[in-house]
């Protein structure tokens, strides 16, 4: 009777943890995209929405794992972590080099630069704020919404392909450039929402995500910084 109790209790914890996380990692989507939306329309663009989202994710990882103890729920954990970072790492370095290797070909093809992104990277000096957006991206999409997919029994093939999809849309709402530079990085994002999707998924490590998200930020900062003027 007792075990039955605890097996129960058990089942209810696993499924308030579910409803949590995505009720929490739903909403603040929802707000991100809306505010996006009406900043489109105004002045002020997608600023506000771009920081709601890194600030939003941040603070709702956050709470979720100081104040819920969800850490390892969402795979934001120390277990594991050599071997997260050894696989993130390794699918990061070749995405680097196939990206930097089709930038340059696009280049040479006579394709623009992303003249607007350069812009907000240097010129607004922006390029500092890209750790803690990789941090913000990978604890909503994988540690929040992708763990809680995954716990509520969805596939895990359409569980990476939701979080990747609305990932890579995500671009649409808080990139505070023209539509043509949006959808490029949207292009570039889905490469990383699918392979950081499947390497939290093994490992069950969010780092394995944010080691690989990280290396193709920098084959970003090459395509835009560096190539261009090597054709």
């Amino acid at each position: 009777m007792e075990r039955m109790l605890s097996s129960n209790a058990s089942l209810a914890a696993e499924q308030s943890s579910v409803r949590i996380r995505l009720m929490a990692g739903l909403a603040l989507a929802g707000s991100v995209w809306l505010v996006g939306l009406v900043g489109h329309y105004t002045p002020l663009a997608e600023w506000p929405a771009l920081f709601l989202y890194v600030i939003g994710s941040l603070s709702v990882a956050l709470a979720l794992g100081i104040r819920e103890r969800l850490w390892d729920t969402m795979w934001i954990t120390g277990r594991g972590l050599k071997r997260a970072l050894a696989w993130g790492g390794g699918i990061g370095l070749a995405l680097l080099v196939i990206d930097n290797i089709n930038t340059y070909m696009y280049y040479r093809s006579g394709g623009a630069p992303m003249a607007q992104m350069e812009e907000i990277l240097i010129g607004m000096r922006l390029v500092f704020f890209f750790p803690l957006l990789v941090l913000a991206e990978e604890f909503l999409w994988r540690g929040v919404l992708l763990s809680g997919l995954h716990d509520a029994g969805i596939n895990r093939h359409l569980a990476v392909l939701l979080t990747t999809a609305a990932y890579a849309l995500n671009h649409f709402a808080v990139a505070p450039v023209d539509m043509v530079e949006r959808a490029m990085m949207a292009v570039m994002g889905l490469p990383i929402g699918i392979a950081g999707g499947y390497l939290a998924l093994k490992t069950r490590n969010v780092w394995a995500a944010v080691a690989l998200h990280g290396l193709t930020m920098i084959s970003m900062i090459v395509d835009i910084f560096v190539i261009p003027r090597l054709v």
